[in-house]
């Protein structure tokens, strides 16, 4: 879970002891996948609409229309990143003319207002993280990056790589939101390898950010749509990493099984309980029983 970028008075030093440590309620980040129309955006039913923004950036609000909760609309890349600031407040390792330091955190308040109106929001779901790209790669094709010094055209390769650096940035702000849940959603493609092998990939513009947002949220859940043993769909979360499916998984609590009820409210309510027992189990798996050894004893009534 995440923890917040102020740690400690500015220029101090401090240690947090096993007890503070254990008190803190961080909040939950990570990562919805799943297929279009798999019902990524419905899980905002699963959630308290008194304690949830909704963060709408895909304006496909139709499927939760009616849901009674709070929501921005975001339509450019600049707002997204102030919104970003304002949720996560400053960070202190940023100068004062970079995104996300002091000086951006001053302006977006004096915008948007004291970032206590945010004080009744537990969670934060953005929807979605492929349409976020797809804003942040046009803002960056009109940036200085995006152009060759030498001929002065286009350079697509200074424009991807800013991409990448602006989404990662942006994610790991939010990552860093104190005791306030965030939940990206976002499309997953199936895709064929050069040796025709299926495999997930997030859909997302470039390649950076989609090798990279693993490791840097708490949670990866694909929802995905399996069958049962007499063939029959369903949809469920995919959560562990190692799973019989090759979805995109990953369950940094240790509190899930590889496939969960897709009900996004009980999920976190499963990571925050106490854990039973040991996060990992190391152990191999059982070898399997030997084969039963059969006899090869030439039959009597067959000789001679």
């Amino acid at each position: 879970m995440s923890a917040p970028f102020t740690q400690s008075p500015p220029g101090g030093f401090r240690i947090i002891t096993a007890d503070q440590r254990l008190a803190e309620r961080r909040g939950i980040k990570g990562v919805l996948a799943g297929g279009s129309g798999i019902g990524k955006t419905s899980q905002l039913w699963t959630l308290d609409a008194a304690s949830t923004l909704f963060v709408n950036l895909e304006a496909g609000e139709l499927a939760v229309q009616g849901w009674p909760g709070d929501e921005v609309r975001v339509r450019d890349w600049d707002l997204a990143r102030d919104l970003a600031c304002w949720i996560g407040g400053p960070n202190p390792a940023m100068r004062d003319d970079q995104p996300y330091g002091a000086a951006h955190f001053a302006r977006v308040c004096a915008a948007f207002g004291a970032p206590s109106a945010l004080a009744k929001y537990a969670t934060v779901f953005v929807d979605s993280i492929t349409v976020a790209s797809r804003l942040c790669l046009q803002w960056c094709k009109g940036q200085p990056q995006a152009v060759s010094d030498r001929s002065g055209k286009p350079d697509l390769r200074g424009a991807y790589g800013l991409l990448g650096q602006e989404m990662i940035a942006w994610v790991t702000h939010l990552q860093h939101t104190p005791d306030k849940n965030v939940w990206l959603v976002g499309i997953l493609d199936k895709k064929l390898d050069d040796f025709n092998r299926p495999y997930f990939a997030l859909q997302i513009e470039g390649t950076k950010t989609g090798l990279e947002l693993p490791g840097v949220v708490d949670e990866l859940i694909t929802m995905a749509e399996l069958r049962t043993e007499d063939g029959r769909p369903y949809r469920a979360f995919v959560c562990t990493t190692l799973n019989p499916y090759g979805y995109l998984a990953k369950d940094r609590s240790g509190r899930l099984d590889t496939v969960e009820e897709p009900h996004l409210g009980r999920l976190m309510e499963k990571i925050r309980r106490p854990l039973p027992g040991p996060r990992l189990d190391f152990a191999p798996p059982p070898a399997p029983a030997p084969a039963a050894a059969t006899d090869t004893t030439p039959d009597a009534t067959q000789e001679g």
